[in-house]
């Protein structure tokens, strides 16, 4: 039985929605929840974990025929701390206020159950640029919830987008927002709309293939 072909564009569309690693594989909920009471913050974390995800796809895809199967997860691990390792140091180089910000959160993607994963159930079972790819629409995918996540925050606990004011002097912040508490409510909203998103895409999908049915009949 031939294997099924992987398709590199398929592998990247897939981690913006379908298989979007925190609405619907709910992964990596930790940063998502604690830095994300900006959107500045959430695109930092999210952008430095596209470049891990890719990285380290890349290079788990490269060297999987010379890791033995006894030693992959240390072997992963540590090919996830080297980029982990450069991240860290280029944020810190870039901006000590973000690099404060962000905080353990930054070391603490070595340990990113969605990395790890991708490393393990995909990029060591495909070619090099299938999980280039796979790690790329992840992490986008990964970035866009975040950075959903952080506009919603900002907007409602500070009255700013990107640290831009946009509304008047009278307007009341909502302080919930930017506590850790408020990463749990900007989390709920954006569930209820993918899932309501989702439910009438499902839902028009199986009009269309009833119709289709109907027609054929």
């Amino acid at each position: 039985m031939a294997k099924k072909q992987v398709n590199p564009t398929d592998e990247f569309i897939k981690g913006l929605w379908r298989d979007n690693p925190v609405f619907i594989q709910m992964l990596g909920l930790c940063p998502a929840l604690a830095v994300s009471n900006t959107a500045i913050n959430a695109l930092a974390m999210g952008a430095a974990t596209t470049f891990v995800l890719v990285m380290a796809g890349l290079s788990v895809s490269l060297l999987k025929n010379f890791i033995p199967r006894e030693a992959r997860i240390v072997s992963y691990i540590c090919i996830i701390a080297t980029f982990v390792t450069c991240v860290d140091y280029a944020i810190m180089a870039i901006s000590i206020e973000l690099h404060r910000a962000l905080g353990a959160f930054i070391a603490l993607i070595v340990v990113n159950c969605l990395i790890l994963g991708r490393s393990e159930a995909f990029a060591s079972k495909n070619k090099p640029h299938i999980a280039v790819m796979d790690g790329l629409g992840m992490g986008v995918g990964f970035t866009v919830a975040l950075l959903f996540i952080g506009v919603v925050r900002e907007v409602l606990g500070s009255g700013t987008l990107f640290g831009v004011d946009l509304f008047a002097d009278g307007f009341q912040t909502w302080t919930v927002m930017v506590l850790p508490s408020g990463g749990f409510f900007a989390m709920a909203i954006w569930l209820l709309v993918v899932n309501w998103i989702r439910q009438r895409q499902e839902k028009a999908d199986k009009q269309t293939s009833e119709q289709t049915g109907e027609a054929a009949s």
